[in-house]
């Protein structure tokens, strides 16, 4: 069961910074691609202004339509965002991974609100960061926008490839892409992290359609799954099926992560 503590009793969950955890806050901001090059003193005024959050599984961190006053960079963990339909079933929007940040650009809009749920996949970390004076920041400095635009433009680059991905392949096709993708460099055998319905959802088919096409891909010889493992038998075949454009070794990572997939097939 999914459990969801309001911001209002978010002492009982947050450790604060101190002064002499400044230092170490400082260092774990440098780990998100938003925030890397920002420079001392941004990064120090970042700092002041943050907090820790502590995540059991299955917690929640906020819900769809919540005043949007901080988006978080993830230290440990993993983290799904998703969206509730009117029956209350889940539709995984985009799986978080540690060095991500998210919900940044609702600082943009007035009287922003999340338009996702955000729920922890296990004991996860964050540092949630005040948004408002982070745009303050950025007023102040014309080379932190830019910084901010650029990182930016590349998800949303990211997002117009996933277009593709939903519109130009079929299921079977996305699910290899996710296998050819993910697996280590070098390696034949990948641990899936998340749970086989969270990830059918993030692939936008339903959970069946994701039994069916590792029953399939098995049956032909081109993987074996025992539990959450995959063994990658026959590469070649896999990356026929998952359509890429040129030959390139799993694990390359070559066509990015998967980003916010929406529709079902």
């Amino acid at each position: 069961m999914i459990r969801w503590v309001p911001e209002d009793e978010w002492p009982i969950r947050i450790l604060c910074s101190e002064t002499n955890g400044m230092t170490l806050m400082i260092e774990e901001l440098r780990r998100g691609a938003l925030l890397s090059r920002l420079d001392a003193e941004q990064l120090e005024r970042v700092a002041r202004h943050a907090v820790r959050v502590h995540l059991d599984p299955d917690q929640w961190l906020f819900s769809q339509g919540d005043t949007a006053s901080r988006f978080y960079l993830l230290l440990a963990g993993q983290m799904q965002l998703f969206r509730l339909s009117s029956d209350g079933a889940e539709k995984v929007i985009e799986i978080v991974s540690p060095g991500q940040t998210f919900a940044e650009a609702l600082m943009f809009l007035n009287a922003p609100r999340y338009p996702v749920c955000a729920a922890a996949l296990c004991a996860s970390e964050l540092i949630a960061i005040d948004a408002q004076d982070f745009a303050v920041m950025l007023r102040e400095s014309v080379d932190t926008c830019f910084l901010l635009l650029g990182t930016l433009s590349q998800r949303l680059r990211r997002l117009i490839g996933e277009i593709d991905e939903l519109t130009l392949h079929n299921a079977t096709s996305r699910v290899s892409r996710y296998l050819v993708t993910k697996m280590p460099p070098g390696a034949r055998t990948l641990e899936l992290d998340v749970r086989k319905g969270i990830l059918a959802s993030r692939l936008s088919v339903q959970p069946e359609t994701f039994s069916r096409v590792v029953k399939s891909l098995s049956a032909r010889g081109v993987i074996r799954m025992r539990g959450s493992r995959v063994t990658v038998l026959d590469s070649g075949a896999l990356m026929r099926i998952a359509e890429l454009d040129e030959p390139r070794e799993p694990g390359s990572n070559a066509t990015g992560d998967l980003g916010p997939l929406k529709r079902h097939s």
